[in-house]
């Protein structure tokens, strides 16, 4: 999967015992999905596992999907230390459809890829959508290169959450939620801010099957 990083050099980066990221879960997962009750659950891009481990200690089946074999296997100790099991699948996402209509609730969080390659992806995690089921998306908006603090230093890879909402027209979601957020970060210099674009957006219920 193209993108500033290929497989190789994210290997490189999860290399070592610690964690790049911290282990708990991120806050707009917390926020968003706490309400929600258990079902199945897909993080894609999912990096050491924190968000699909996370999930997994709250009663979900999770499944955690990407592409550096190194950060799965942080992801395997994670759970394993935290005593959960999640399921997952090395793959690259270019490449990866979930299952149509299968998942409870399907993650997106931090994927910077090329508009071209994003938009597949985002399609096909909308595609995975249960009726009835969650789309969450979280990334650093286009706005964060000038504005905010840390993420991807090109262009290229960022977007707002009002691409997303049109990568996902027509896939049967509706739009809960769609805007920038603001995400504060703990910095030598003190609390800075990053600028995140979030989307939410749900599959509605099947209607009832009339008696015969």
């Amino acid at each position: 999967m193209a993108s500033d990083m290929d497989t190789a050099s994210w290997d490189r980066r999860y290399e070592g015992r610690e964690l790049i990221w911290t282990a708990e879960p991120n806050r707009f997962l917390v926020a968003e999905t706490e309400a929600l009750a258990p079902g199945r659950a897909i993080d894609l891009a999912c990096g050491e596992g924190r968000n699909a481990v996370w999930l997994a200690e709250r009663g979900w089946q999770a499944v955690g999907a990407d592409f550096s074999e190194v950060g799965l296997q942080k992801a395997r100790e994670l759970a394993n230390t935290r005593g959960v099991n999640v399921e997952w699948v090395a793959a690259d996402l270019l490449d990866y459809r979930p299952d149509p209509r299968a998942f409870d609730l399907v993650l997106v969080f931090y994927l910077h890829v090329l508009a071209a390659e994003r938009r597949p992806i985002i399609q096909a995690a909308a595609e995975a959508v249960a009726p009835g089921g969650t789309f969450l998306l979280v990334a650093h908006d286009s706005s964060n290169l000038q504005h905010g603090h840390g993420g991807p230093q090109n262009s290229a890879v960022l977007y707002t959450a009002r691409d997303v909402v049109t990568d996902i027209a027509g896939r049967g979601l509706q739009i809960e939620r769609a805007e920038r957020v603001e995400r504060p970060v703990q910095t030598p210099d003190g609390e800075r801010l990053a600028l995140d674009a979030l989307v939410r957006a749900r599959r509605p219920e099947l209607p009832p099957q009339a008696s015969t």
